[in-house]
């Protein structure tokens, strides 16, 4: 044996591409709540109608099976795949809102939003968020200089507008939002100015104040938001919905009422809670720990998209993290700020909670692309690119 140690290699070892098992503990963590949420919102009701108590639950499962296979797929495509794809996809998007519109379309509460395939149907609107994600990615990739020109701005308003239009006509106001918000994050990171920034918000608001003027919002948007602003008016009416949940929120106090315990939600007194206000069902029988707890899991679900946007191997990864986090953010502070009396009534579920098969999957699918970046993100020797 020599005399000598062992010489100490400081070299950086490659970091192993491992799935972010925090992010997908998260998702699991909502859905199992969700399901529970939507069992215990949705049997009294059913039970009451005569079908089997667990029938939304399960419809719902199918939907939350689907979605999570779309979310390991989606995690095992290259982000330079989903680069290719990314035409194919906005362009396949608009052709199904356009299907929407047409005769096709299912109406259903003055609404044209869904495609009806039998057995479940397709809401377009919901697969055109994590769409317009990847295009405005792939749009605002190649800018390199210092700001942001306002050429690309203008075209990346003309990307968002299309899709935002069709889905107008249908009406949804609340996707429309999304669209909104996401593209003032993204191009914030891309590298647009706070002065550029403000000359947007200030032309949005003057666009709303025209289509307010010129009557091109529904009556009952418009009610919402009036009766948003002056709460006293219409109680019974307007304002139903949001005082409804408001009274389950403070029922539940600080523990809440125990699982299958809540009044509101036994009587089904707050309307749509299974979908747009599945937080009161969570608020009501968990309380305000519990909401807690949801929103604990819901700042850990965008924290790790933040840190695949932070560690990104390249700049298109980079801007999709971002976008799904700013979708994500923004569904959960719209949803919960609508249920507890904040902001107006908007129609946006909560992510992985509320029921609905095509906003399951989108979600599904928008944090399995992000999650793609993640595993790629660095490069390491022998790493293997699936599809």
């Amino acid at each position: 044996m020599s005399g000598r140690s062992a010489a100490v290699d400081f070299r950086p070892r490659p970091t192993l591409n491992r799935p972010d098992f925090i992010l997908m503990a998260t998702i699991l963590a909502l859905t199992v709540l969700g399901l529970i949420m939507i069992f215990s919102a949705s049997a009294p009701r059913l039970e009451a109608e005569g079908v089997s108590r667990a029938r939304q639950l399960i419809r719902q499962s199918v939907f939350v099976t689907a979605g999570l296979t779309l979310f390991a797929i989606t995690s095992m495509v290259s982000v330079r795949t989903w680069r290719m794809l990314t035409p194919f996809i906005y362009g396949g998007v608009n052709l199904l809102l356009l299907a929407v519109l047409s005769p096709i379309g299912a109406l259903r509460q003055g609404a044209q939003r869904w495609i009806s395939l039998g057995l479940f149907d397709v809401q377009p609107s919901e697969l055109a968020k994590p769409a317009v994600i990847l295009a405005l990615a792939l749009l605002l990739t190649p800018v390199e200089e210092n700001h942001m020109r306002w050429m690309r701005i203008l075209k990346v308003g003309a990307l968002v507008s299309l899709p935002a239009a069709l889905i107008f006509m249908q009406p949804d106001l609340g996707t429309m939002l999304v669209f909104g918000f996401v593209t003032v994050v993204m191009l914030f990171i891309a590298g647009t100015t706070v002065r550029q920034l403000v000359t947007l918000l200030v032309a949005a608001l003057v666009v709303l104040a025209v289509g307010v003027e010129l009557n091109l919002l529904e009556e009952y948007q418009v009610e919402r938001l009036t009766g948003f602003l002056n709460p006293a008016q219409d109680t019974l009416d307007v304002n139903y919905n949001q005082d409804q949940s408001q009274i389950a929120i403070g029922s539940g106090g600080m523990f809440g009422r125990g699982l299958f315990e809540g009044t509101q939600t036994n009587l089904a007194f707050v309307p749509a809670q299974t979908t747009d206000f599945i937080f009161t069902a969570l608020a009501e029988q968990l309380g305000f720990v519990g909401g807690a707890i949801v929103l604990g899991l819901y700042g850990i679900l965008i924290w790790r998209l933040l840190a695949i946007a932070a560690t990104a191997r390249d700049r298109f990864g980079q801007l999709l993290a971002a976008g799904v986090a700013a979708m994500l953010g923004f569904h959960v502070f719209v949803n919960v700020g609508m249920t507890v009396g904040l902001l107006p009534v908007t129609g946006l579920p909560l992510p992985f909670m509320s029921f609905g098969g095509s906003f399951y999957v989108s979600m599904a699918i928008s944090v399995g692309i992000a999650h793609a970046v993640w595993i790629r993100r660095t490069k390491a020797p022998g790493e293997v690119h699936f599809l």
